[in-house]
């Protein structure tokens, strides 16, 4: 198992859903900064993480639904992780 370990001002983990997402966004010292419920479009999840753009890297499970959020954060120059979606199970449990 690799893990991302990158230091970030800011991390955004997704629970990403076919319609609804569900966003996260903590600072480096753990801080909730983000903790939104909305829609699964790329006008939410921008407006969103706008204050933090500046350091931050996307975590997101990999499900059916992930292609669009990680080709809009290979576009807009955000970093992106997928995780498996065991490994997610995994680390949650432990």
């Amino acid at each position: 198992m690799r893990f991302y370990t990158k230091p970030h001002r800011y991390y955004c983990g997704i629970d990403l859903h076919a319609r609804p997402m569900y966003i996260c966004v903590l600072d480096a010292e753990g801080q909730i900064r983000v903790h939104r419920n909305g829609p699964a479009t790329p006008e939410h999840f921008l407006t969103t993480i706008a204050a933090y753009r500046e350091d931050l890297v996307v975590a997101v499970e990999c499900i059916f639904t992930w292609y669009w959020l990680a080709d809009l954060c290979a576009h807009e120059g955000i970093a992106f992780v997928l995780g498996h979606a065991l490994y997610m199970k995994a680390i949650h449990g432990g």
